[in-house]
Parts: structure tokens; sequence; C-alpha cells
């Protein structure tokens, strides 16, 4: 910002050196004299515990978001029997009961379609809602997850 009489109002500096004043000298610090008599952190040391035999109890505990579950206090496998474990799912199953769900769907909108009698009409509509809202429940993660062949090999 500039003044209104064109003079920079910024902090003095001389343009020529004051006499017995040596430029050279540097500003100290207090940081710079106490990094080089710094001592190490004294820092903690993780000792580790042997584990207690189990129990086989069950009892209340919280889980990573704070919520309530019950663990079990039993033996764990061995390290070995954990390495060659696999698991597979298959929701073959399920996926075929919601293929047929949906053809079955598919069927009653057609038959809605060419049909003109009110009352068969009204019946067909009524098993139309009821595939929609059986579907609804099935066809997600959860339900397929649920309803899923585990096999441990």
């Amino acid at each position: 910002m500039q003044s209104i009489s064109g003079i920079n109002s910024g902090a003095a500096q001389p343009s020529v050196p004051i006499a017995g004043v040596d430029e050279t000298k540097k500003v100290r610090r207090p940081e710079d004299e106490t990094q080089s008599h710094r001592q190490k952190p004294v820092m903690d040391e993780y000792v580790p515990e042997e584990k207690p035999e189990p129990s086989g109890r069950y009892r209340l505990g919280k889980d990573e978001d704070g919520k309530p579950k019950i663990d079990f206090d039993g033996p764990e496998k061995s390290g070995s029997d954990k390495d060659g474990q696999s698991c597979t799912c298959n929701t073959d199953k399920v996926d075929r009961e919601i293929e047929k769900l949906k053809k079955q769907k598919q069927e009653l909108e057609q038959q809605i379609n060419r049909e003109t009698d009110e009352s068969k009409m009204e019946d067909l509509k009524a098993k139309l809602a009821q595939i929609e809202k059986e579907l609804s429940q099935k066809d997600n993660d959860t339900y397929r997850r649920q309803h899923a062949v585990y096999t441990y090999s």
C-alpha cells in the first residue's frame, strides 16, 4: 500500500553502514543452544506376556464400533491349521431361487396384460405383489450371505 504523498512508509533502512556496528554478528536463538545439549528421549519398552490358558467362558465385550458383542474364550487353532485352511462361499442355490422369482414375476406381468376378466386380473395382481415382496426381501447381498453354502477345506 502506498501513502498519499508517494513516500514508502516501510521500515527505514540505512543506505550507508553505521559506524561502530558489526553486521556480521549472528543472532543466537535459544533452540540453537539446546540442540547441542539434547538428551535421548526416554521410551517405553513393550514386554510381551504369555497368553493365559483359555477358560472356555463367554463374556460380554465391545467391537470396533463400541457395539456390544459376545466373546468366547476358547482354544485357538494353531498357526499351521489356519494357514492351510480356505473357505469358499457358494450362492448358486440362492441365485437360482431369485432367478425363478424374477421369471414368475415376468410371466405374471404378461398374464395381467393379456387378461380381460377383472376378477382374474385382481388375483394375478395379488400374486404379483406377493412375488415382488418376496423378491425385494431376497434379492440382496445380506440374504445371499445368510443362505449361502460355505465349504472349508
